[in-house]
């Protein structure tokens, strides 16, 4: 039985089968092993079924009055303390029930006659309420705990949701304002590339919006992202900047969440292909295997670059997104490393499915 069907069956079935279930099964236990005894099988089960008459209150006070009032609140003492007072009380109406009618109904022939108060077969009859008790407690206690982790967890999944929603919400506009503004230095120019920049930017939007809604998508999608990226960066630097992209595919399909790449890409761009550099270069590279994924992507460095804009190359807004992101969506399943050299930086990502 697969575990969601079990939990449906635990959980979500009607209250009252289950209470109805526990009684008879430990009423048929009890009445089976101390018939036992003598072969009177019938006799013990009529007996089991009249303590449950006092069993019963006690049970279903502790359940929904005691534990919810204290056990549940973390008020411990006053638990124990009224659990006791509750137990005593309930075995001397056992004691008392076993006066007025088991012993005329099934030992007529017993003459002996003891006072209603017996401190001494009260506390022996609390033999017949504390098992069952804490029995249901104990079943009461692992429901309710059980509850509050899955509970806990479903916050937990919510508050990932959340924040990889909002992430992806920040990305898609710090990608726009980079690319709108690749847009204003072209038309400034009066640049007739501009047309095929509002065609493949109207392109990317649309996949943006609409096709990154899914958790995974095919890595197909996402190279094609990149491509189309990488042709506007080239339309808007020119002949200045070096653009290598190498993709190598083995044994079928990869199915990636969306835009975890492209901040590397364009982080690339945005520092390897400054004002300041005249012979820029940027190499990126996928190479996607049974259960990996390895991108490589280096760019070149300003020789100018100083310590500030070290710092920014690292923790600009989309790398700090997609390394939160990396995190949550592939915990323990990726590495990350950026190298920096004299007139390099490359970064490093392995995904391993």
């Amino acid at each position: 039985m697969s575990k969601p069907r079990l939990e449906n069956l635990l959980f979500n079935s009607p209250r009252i089968v289950w209470h109805l279930v526990f009684w008879a099964v430990y009423i048929l236990f009890f009445g089976i092993v101390y018939g036992s005894f003598e072969e009177k099988y019938a006799q013990q089960i009529l007996i089991q079924s009249t303590d449950a008459l006092v069993q019963l209150p006690a049970v279903y006070l502790t359940l929904y009055v005691l534990m919810p009032v204290y056990l549940f609140r973390q008020r411990y003492a006053r638990f124990f303390g009224w659990l006791i007072v509750l137990i005593l009380t309930f075995s001397m109406l056992a004691w008392i029930g076993y006066l007025l009618v088991q012993q005329p109904l099934f030992w007529p022939e017993d003459t002996y006659r003891s006072p209603i108060i017996n401190i001494g077969k009260i506390l022996k009859f609390t033999t017949k309420i504390y098992p069952v008790v804490f029995l249901a407690v104990v079943i009461k206690w692992f429901k309710y705990w059980y509850l509050e982790q899955k509970k806990n967890q479903q916050l937990v999944e919510d508050k990932l949701e959340a924040e990889l929603k909002f992430l992806k919400a920040q990305i898609h506009p710090h990608f726009l304002f980079n690319t709108l503004n690749n847009l204003y230095a072209l038309t400034l120019k009066r640049s007739k590339d501009a047309p095929e920049v509002v065609l493949k930017l109207s392109e990317l939007l649309d996949y943006m919006l609409y096709e990154c809604n899914a958790d995974k998508i095919p890595l197909s999608k996402e190279v094609r992202l990149l491509q189309g990226y990488i042709e506007l960066e080239k339309i808007r630097y020119g002949e200045r900047l070096n653009v290598s992209f190498n993709m190598t595919k083995e044994n079928g399909e990869k199915m990636i969440a969306p835009l975890v790449i492209l901040p590397f890409v364009e982080n690339a761009f945005k520092h390897g292909a400054s004002e300041e550099l005249e012979d820029s270069w940027i190499s990126i590279d996928i190479a996607s295997k049974d259960k990996s994924l390895t991108l490589k992507v280096e760019n070149s460095k300003s020789n100018h670059t100083d310590s500030e804009d070290h710092f920014s190359y690292k923790e600009g807004i989309g790398l700090k997104n997609v390394k939160r992101r990396l995190e949550i969506l592939y915990p323990e399943q990726h590495e990350l490393n950026i190298h920096e050299s004299s007139d390099s930086f490359l970064v490093v990502l392995k995904l391993n499915f």
